[in-house]
């Protein structure tokens, strides 16, 4: 099958080591395999990052808007389109983003996440209203208010040069603003929000498990093990 102008863009801008890994990233479940296998970019308090997916591969780690660009980059270089999807919370909480792709004409997620919810979703959504509204359940902070308020459309990174956003040396903050700029949905009316009804200490104490931690020395590893 011919490769697409923005496929062999994007081809041409990485190095063998890099095609070699987007090369075996060949499905959205490897893609998923891979960000899970990688550690998380926990930043301390101060510490911000907005790493490129070439800095995430020279790096080994990333937080969700990092692993969804690493994904969408792996997207773009099979064929797919590089789409982005922003989950966008309360002022007191924080925006989660993921990797939308489509399969048998379904949509499902590609997320990056430290906490056991927010979590990738299976192609089995017929819409991405449907699918982002999958995530509302899980999003609360932990006096159980729910805080997810707004999603956005399928935000395509094709619109952007590749050498701007999936080489880039530098923060890529440009993209995080835009995206968040991009138009954005409601979950539900005023009314609705004012009434939600808090989740319950159970499922707020199950959300206190974490996939990665720092040991004493700073070091990254699994929180699990």
């Amino acid at each position: 099958m011919a490769l697409t102008k923005y496929q062999q863009q994007l081809r041409t801008l990485l190095s063998p080591a890099e095609r070699r890994v987007f090369a075996g990233l060949s499905t959205p479940q490897k893609i998923q395999d891979y960000l899970d296998h990688s550690p998380a970019n926990l930043l301390t308090k101060g510490e911000h990052t907005m790493k490129s997916p070439r800095r995430v591969l020279q790096t080994g780690s990333a937080h969700c808007l990092e692993g969804a660009m690493l994904a969408a980059t792996a997207l773009a270089y099979h064929g797919r389109p590089p789409l982005l999807l922003d989950l966008e919370s309360t002022d007191n909480d924080y925006d989660h983003i993921v990797a939308l792709f489509k399969q048998n004409g379904r949509w499902g997620a590609i997320s990056k996440t430290n906490y056991p919810v927010l979590r990738w979703r299976d192609p089995v959504y017929a819409s991405v209203r449907e699918l982002a509204l999958s995530y509302f359940h899980e999003y609360f902070l932990d006096n159980g208010k729910k805080t997810l308020r707004r999603h956005s459309g399928p935000f395509n990174l094709q619109k952007f040069d590749p050498k701007r956003w999936v080489i880039a040396e530098g923060d890529v903050d440009w993209l995080a603003e835009a995206l968040g700029d991009a138009k954005h949905f409601p979950i539900a009316s005023p009314k609705t929000i004012k009434a939600l009804r808090r989740a319950s200490k159970v499922e707020v104490k199950a959300t206190a498990v974490r996939e990665w931690k720092k040991d004493i020395k700073g070091k990254v590893r699994k929180a699990t093990a």
